[in-house]
């Protein structure tokens, strides 16, 4: 019970606006410029001259794994109604011999040691992408597909996670735990975008079209604790989150937190603003659950980003095992 009430109060936290009447604020989804049979938006600014660009400059000194681990007990959002990670033996060595599963026999199955596992969870669990169905606006998704033709029984028929394809990019970490000289971000804090400009400059980086952009609260220290990590979370605010696109170039926008931005909304219309912002108008995938820790310890932030994400066919969301490669200036390349 203790549990239960420490994650509604973290989801409180999320839908704190919805008592408040929505306003139409005159937003609606974005058409795509690649055509209407688009469903993977930004992704479409990866081409075969962007993927040589950045894999040219691979250092190959090191390789980091951004992703987290799954267990029972990860953070999660079964506050709001949705399940959270369990895996469960479905074979052990000592359990086949009794149950001979595969009719082989007690000799054989004495011999040949057999484990096999299943796991449950939610599709926004972990270090994890999410499709451009996951939040839309007025019954739409990115480029106009509706929800009441494209959306079925078994998800969706349209821009679903299935369509992501593999990602080779430049990818850039804004570390602004570091540029604010702290560990971590206070509770509740949102990110603004004099905060990101302030880190780029402290980084002496410049943003490009195309990028992967990670941003470091330093909550990923938490992770391990699932209340404490889950308890108002600091994240980005719209003006960042627009700088970031617009001004930037981002393709994917990413952070080390479970729900990118920060809330209360900004928006009386909207609780989830920059999702909406971000999926539906922008067509730009997010990235949450990052683990930056390593790159930020190395001060690496410039980088080939690299990762494949499940193919899970109408899904709004599929876990992702990016990986992070230094890559030399842009003026140096291998060999030179």
């Amino acid at each position: 019970m203790k549990a239960f009430q420490l994650y509604s109060s973290c989801l409180l936290a999320l839908m704190i606006t919805l008592h408040l009447p929505a306003q139409a604020d005159g937003r609606s989804v974005g058409i795509s410029p690649w055509g209407k049979d688009d469903e993977i938006g930004r992704l479409n600014l990866i081409t075969a001259e962007s993927r040589a660009a950045i894999l040219s400059r691979i250092s190959g000194d090191a390789v980091y794994d951004l992703s987290v681990e799954y267990f029972i007990g990860m953070p999660s959002w079964q506050a709001a109604g949705d399940p959270h990670y369990r895996m469960w033996m479905t074979h052990t060595p000592d359990g086949t011999v009794v149950d001979d599963p595969l009719n082989v026999g007690a000799t054989m199955n004495s011999h040949v040691s057999y484990s096999g596992a299943a796991i449950s969870m939610y599709t926004h669990m972990g270090t994890h992408i999410d499709a451009l169905v996951h939040f839309g606006l007025d019954g739409k998704i990115w480029n106009g597909y509706r929800a009441e033709d494209y959306l079925g029984d078994r998800g969706w028929t349209a821009a679903g996670a299935e369509n992501i394809p593999p990602l080779v990019a430049r990818g850039v970490l804004i570390d602004i735990a570091a540029a604010k000289r702290v560990e971590m971000l206070p509770e509740g804090y949102r990110i603004t975008r004099a905060d990101i400009i302030q880190a780029l400059q402290r980084q002496q980086l410049s943003l490009h079209s195309g990028d992967i952009v990670l941003i470091r609260t330093g909550r990923m220290k938490l992770y391990e604790d699932s209340q404490a990590y889950m308890h108002n979370p600091p994240g980005l605010g719209m003006a960042a989150a627009r700088f970031l696109v617009e001004e930037g170039g981002a393709m994917i926008v990413g952070a080390d937190n479970l729900s990118f931005e920060a809330f209360p909304s900004e928006l009386d219309s909207d609780y989830v603003p920059l999702h909406t912002y971000l999926l539906a108008e922008q067509g730009a995938p997010i990235i949450e659950l990052v683990y930056l820790e390593e790159l930020a310890r190395d001060k690496v932030y410039e980088f080939a980003f690299i990762g494949g994400s499940l193919k899970l066919r109408g899904a709004d969301a599929a876990p992702l095992r990016p990986i992070a490669i230094p890559v030399y200036p842009q003026q140096r390349k291998r060999g030179e």
